[in-house]
C-alpha cells in the first residue's frame, strides 16, 4: 500500500480530475457495472513527475453496482508500480453494454502502458514503452473504423517519439494495429491531455497538435489508414477544446 503525502502537498492534487465515490455497503451480484472510477493512495515512488509534479497513485478504487447495492472495490498496484494518469476512463471496450476501466499504468524500469481493468483486475494491456521515464497519453476509446471493435489510440511519448498509435480490442486481448508518426497531446508539466475524440460530422475525428504545436490536426482512421486534415493554428488548449466542440 503506498504511503499517503503529507498534508503539505495535497494541493498538487488538483491536477488530477476523479470521480467522487458515494458507497452503499453491499455485495456484488453476476450483473456487477463499474459506475465510478477515481485513483488514491498519492505516492512519490516513482520520480518522474511528467504531469507537473512528483506525485502518481498506487491504488485504482472503482465503484461498482448491482441492481441493490454498490461496493466499492479497491485494487493495488505492487510498489514498482504506478497508475501515471489524470483519471481513469470509463468504456465499454468488450461491448458487453458494461463499462471497463483504462488507465495509464507505468512500472518503474519498463515506462508506462495502456492497460484495461475491471472489478476482477487486469484484463490486457499493451507492452509497456520499455525503460523508465517514458510515457503515453491517451486520445481516445471508440470503434474509430466502424468494424464492431473498439480501438483505443495514445500518443507515444508526445514529448519525444509523438506517434499515434491505434490497437484493438479483440478476444480480450489488444492488438496493434496502426501507428501515425508527427502528432503530440502534452508538453512535460502541463496537467492535463490536450485534444481527445470528436464525431461532428457522422464520424470519429481524433484531435491532436502538430508535433511542432504550430497546428490543430484531425485525424480519422479508416480502412486501415490514417486521413489527416489541418484545422487552423494551434493557440494553446482553447484551439484544442475549439475543436473537439466542432467549432
Amino acid at each position: 500500500m503506498a504511503r499517503r503525502l503529507p498534508s503539505r502537498l495535497l494541493p498538487g492534487l488538483a491536477r488530477r480530475a476523479f470521480l467522487a465515490a458515494c458507497v452503499v455497503a453491499g455485495g456484488a451480484a453476476a450483473a456487477d457495472t463499474i459506475v465510478e472510477a477515481r485513483y488514491t493512495d498519492p505516492t512519490t515512488r516513482y520520480a518522474h513527475g511528467i504531469l507537473g509534479d512528483a506525485i502518481e497513485w498506487g491504488t485504482l478504487e472503482l465503484v461498482v453496482e448491482d441492481w441493490a447495492h454498490k461496493t466499492k472495490v479497491l485494487i493495488d498496484l505492487p510498489e514498482d508500480r504506478v497508475f501515471e494518469d489524470v483519471a481513469p476512463r470509463l468504456a465499454d471496450v468488450d461491448g458487453d453494454g458494461t463499462p471497463e476501466v483504462v488507465v495509464v499504468e507505468t512500472q518503474v524500469d519498463t515506462g508506462a502502458q495502456l492497460a484495461i481493468y475491471d472489478e476482477t483486475g487486469k484484463i490486457t494491456a499493451t507492452p509497456h514503452i520499455g525503460r523508465s521515464n517514458r510515457w503515453l497519453s491517451p486520445v481516445g476509446i471508440a470503434d474509430l473504423d466502424g468494424d464492431g471493435f473498439v480501438e483505443l489510440a495514445y500518443i507515444d511519448r508526445p514529448h519525444l517519439a509523438k506517434t499515434l498509435r491505434v490497437w484493438r480490442y479483440r478476444d480480450g486481448a489488444l492488438e496493434h494495429v496502426a501507428d501515425q508518426a508527427g502528432l503530440t497531446n502534452h508538453r512535460i508539466g502541463e496537467n492535463d491531455i490536450g485534444g481527445g475524440l470528436r464525431d461532428c460530422d457522422g464520424g470519429f475525428e481524433m484531435i491532436t497538435a502538430s508535433a511542432d504545436w504550430s497546428r490543430v490536426i484531425a485525424t480519422r482512421f479508416e480502412g486501415g489508414r490514417f486521413i489527416m486534415r489541418d484545422l487552423g493554428p494551434h493557440q494553446g488548449r482553447g484551439s484544442l477544446n475549439a475543436a473537439l466542440a466542432c467549432r
